[in-house]
């Protein structure tokens, strides 16, 4: 079996920098939070490293710091009180099974939905990852994520009725 390559902090960012960030951008619905986030996922992955033993625990982690830094970043009272007006620009790549606009209708609805509920649509769809994986990744019970999935699913079903009926 061949030895994997050492993990650094510059091939992980190579890897997984347009993962992190159109995860970062799903979380905090404007560029410049999402911006704030990829730093600081980035700069605490440079302090944890040596701690990662595979690249699949690269990626792991990576999500986990994302979604946890952006839950983090929602808990702040300033950013309960604010909301941005600003649309998220079109990546370039989104690199999902799911690549849609930025205009399509079910881009905005996803945008709309509270955010653990956008985070397990994001990891789902855009990702493609497992509901296992998003479980573990999460820190949450499987039985929990299908409920956040069924939940977001109905949310997005209302949205985007709602959007037709107008």
């Amino acid at each position: 079996m061949p030895k994997e390559e050492k993990i650094t902090t510059e091939k992980a960012i190579d890897r997984y920098a347009d993962m992190v960030y159109r995860l970062a951008l799903s979380q905090m619905k404007n560029t410049t939070d999402a911006d704030d986030l990829f730093q600081e996922v980035f700069v605490r992955l440079v302090s944890h490293i040596q701690e990662l033993e595979s690249w699949e625990h690269v990626k792991a982690w990576l999500i986990r710091v994302t979604v946890n830094c952006a839950k983090k970043h929602f808990g702040q009272y300033w950013n309960k009180n604010v909301d941005f007006l600003e649309e998220p620009e079109r990546l370039a790549d989104t690199g999902g099974a799911y690549e849609l606009p930025e205009e399509h209708p079910v881009r905005a609805a996803v945008r709309e939905l509270p955010p653990k509920y956008r985070s397990v649509i994001h990891l789902y769809y855009f990702e493609e990852l497992t509901v296992a994986e998003i479980a573990r990744l999460t820190g949450q019970k499987e039985a929990t994520v299908k409920s956040q999935m069924h939940r977001a699913r109905e949310m997005l079903k209302g949205l985007l009725n709602e959007e037709h009926s107008l």
